[in-house]
């Protein structure tokens, strides 16, 4: 590789301080109102697989790693540009870490569907649980609402909180923009459909290696702040361990396990998708779970990503530190 090749490539000191100024904006703003970069990237992403599609896994891997890398070079570019402008620099990095995460979209839904099951709106708790299941939910009462409502909570916890901040805290700008570039496409193109079984499977494999440390990391977390929504750390810990590995998501199931032996709830069981049924194990030993759940899984949620932000700032000073020693200037106040 040519040396201005490898500096291109070559990934930024990342700055604690910018991670937690990321990580404020988005429980302050919530995410942007218009004018979204991830749906902006969704549309692209659509028209691209009307064009590139092919029943091949490589057609799908050339059509992931298109949108991927060049997400993360788009970002990597920008940070060039702006040189030594330091300010405008970390004013990016916000900015890009900002439009990465989701958490207090995630609680507000949590909050809203519970209150809806309060007051005894089922059928309008089954629109709005569209939202955050992709599931079928014509068929659900009121525990399979909470039950899929929870169990997107915890899954999301890592996608749209601690996955982010980890990236962003290990590849600067573009560790959060290509994570997310991962998971929208896996959204997108990556679930088991006959149009997409193979051309998706690239997608679904990277985020999988993407949110592979997040979803441990966040699932360690919950159980260590079990506590902080009503519960007990053993249980949560006997959960994860027991139930972690069952789930057929290598990601959802830590974090879905932890989240049911915290809040005291069972998880899992029979769901449809599309018309498909699947039988999953059931997390956790519980009860079934209610709405109050719902808003306990939502507080967990909220209080793993604070620690989430907090390790990931940790993390970027450390490798600051050891890795960029002579760039810590560079990287300003941490």
């Amino acid at each position: 590789m040519s040396a201005p090749a490898a500096g291109l490539l070559r990934t930024p000191p990342p700055s604690a301080g910018v991670l937690l100024a990321g990580y404020a904006a988005d429980v302050l703003l919530g995410d942007p109102r218009r004018l979204h970069p991830v749906a902006g990237f969704g549309a692209l992403a659509l028209a691209l697989e009307r064009r590139l599609w092919s029943p091949r896994r490589s057609a799908g891997a050339l059509y992931a790693g298109m949108l991927i890398l060049g997400a993360a070079l788009l970002a990597r570019l920008a940070e060039r540009a702006l040189g030594e402008r330091t300010r405008l620099r970390h004013g990016l990095a916000v900015l890009t870490l900002w439009t990465s995460l989701g958490g207090r979209s995630l609680g507000r839904e949590g909050r809203e569907l519970a209150t809806l099951l309060e007051r005894g709106e089922l059928e309008f708790s089954r629109a709005r649980v569209r939202a955050l299941v992709g599931r079928d939910r014509a068929e659900l009462d009121e525990a399979g609402v909470c039950r899929a409502a929870i169990e997107s909570i915890a899954e999301n916890t890592a996608d749209a909180l601690v996955a982010p901040l980890v990236w962003g805290a290990i590849a600067g700008s573009a560790g959060p923009v290509a994570y997310r570039a991962a998971n929208t496409l896996d959204a997108i193109v990556g679930h088991r459909s006959p149009r997409h079984e193979r051309f998706g499977w690239a997608a679904a494999r990277l985020d999988d290696i993407l949110t592979w440390p997040a979803a441990r990391l966040g699932a360690l977390l919950a159980v260590a702040l079990a506590p902080a929504a009503g519960g007990q750390i053993d249980a949560a810990w006997r959960a994860l361990r027991r139930d972690g590995r069952l789930h057929p998501s290598p990601n959802a199931g830590p974090l879905e396990a932890a989240f049911a032996g915290a809040l005291g709830v069972r998880l899992g069981g029979r769901s449809s998708y599309g018309g498909r049924v699947e039988d999953r194990p059931s997390l956790g030993d519980g009860r079934d779970p209610q709405a109050a759940d719902i808003l306990r899984a939502a507080r967990l949620s909220a209080f793993v990503g604070l620690a989430g932000a907090l390790v990931s700032a940790l993390l970027a000073r450390t490798l600051s530190a050891r890795l960029w020693p002579r760039a810590a200037p560079w990287a300003g106040a941490q």
